[in-house]
């Protein structure tokens, strides 16, 4: 076996064939030596395509769309880095940030995870990491959200006031780009596959950072992300799986009081998922994330 790689990708793609194709290029010219394709049963011939593109891809087609954590903890299963990253295929990285996010995990050996800066393709900033948010904050967010998007409790939780230019420790990123140390996941701390789609993501920073690790944000390396090119293909069934996420999670974490809460929490995520699919069809625009 050749020596092992000290950063492995791994990306998770479902129908995305073009975005994947721009998102293995720049990993490529990036440096990364070993990329991983992990595909949910894609049927517009990404693996054929990236095959195409570029031969040492190492392809894991799993028959079908398992969601995005089941897929990744296929691909950490067969990666072989030091470090992985964990991508969606609508993500572009830029030069540097692979070396900017695996300096940051050789410089912290309590850094578990580490996200770059992402921005949408129009060059402003998408607000990756974010904080845990406290029940006010989250109660706000998830109402005044649809009609004033900037309010206070969003801008808790969402960090919109806070330095994006610096390092720093979070309480969690997006797994829109996150790079992993391959021994803080272990054979327990990996993706919960109950999740389908969303918040697993959330559920990884708070297990590593349960287990000591901590979360890094690292602004040195950039990626680019176009929103959406995936869920937007079932934009209903999405907007339900991360409303059903968002209960798991906070069923899982919830302790003391907070606990004897969890009907409304629940009777409110089922508001609020009425009122994104009437978002979503009013307005024919992707659904935002909470």
């Amino acid at each position: 076996m050749s020596e092992r790689p000290r950063v492995s990708a791994v990306v998770v793609n479902y129908n995305a064939r073009d975005h994947l194709l721009e998102c293995v290029r720049s990993l490529r010219a990036d440096g990364v030596g070993e990329i991983v394709v992990v595909d949910n049963g894609s049927v517009d011939g990404s693996l054929a395509a990236v095959a195409k593109l570029d031969a040492d891809i190492v392809a894991v087609p799993t028959g079908g769309n398992l969601g995005f954590g089941s897929a990744a903890n296929r691909g950490l299963a067969v990666a072989r880095g030091e470090y992985v990253a964990v991508l969606n295929p609508d993500v572009i990285v830029e030069s540097g940030t692979m070396k900017a996010l695996a300096a940051a995990l050789d410089a912290d050996a309590g850094i578990g995870a580490v996200a770059p800066r992402v921005d949408n393709p129009d060059g402003t900033l998408y607000p990756s990491v974010r904080a845990f948010p406290s029940m006010t904050d989250a109660i706000g967010h998830a109402f005044l959200g649809f009609v004033a998007p900037r309010n206070r409790f969003s801008r808790s939780y969402r960090m919109l006031d806070w330095d994006h230019g610096r390092a720093s420790d979070v309480d969690w990123a997006s797994g829109t780009c996150l790079m992993l140390r391959a021994a803080a996941l272990g054979d327990e701390a990996r993706f919960d596959e109950s999740y389908f789609m969303y918040v697993e993501d959330v559920d990884l920073c708070w297990r590593l950072r349960d287990a000591g690790w901590r979360v890094g944000y690292e602004p040195a390396g950039r990626v680019v992300h176009t929103v959406g090119a995936s869920s937007e293909l079932a934009p209903y069934r999405m907007i339900l799986a991360h409303h059903r996420s968002l209960l798991r999670f906070s069923a899982r974490t919830a302790s003391g009081r907070r606990r004897l809460l969890m009907p409304l929490v629940a009777a409110g995520l089922a508001v609020r998922t009425l009122l994104a699919w009437l978002q979503r069809a009013s307005r024919g625009r992707p659904h935002a994330a909470p």
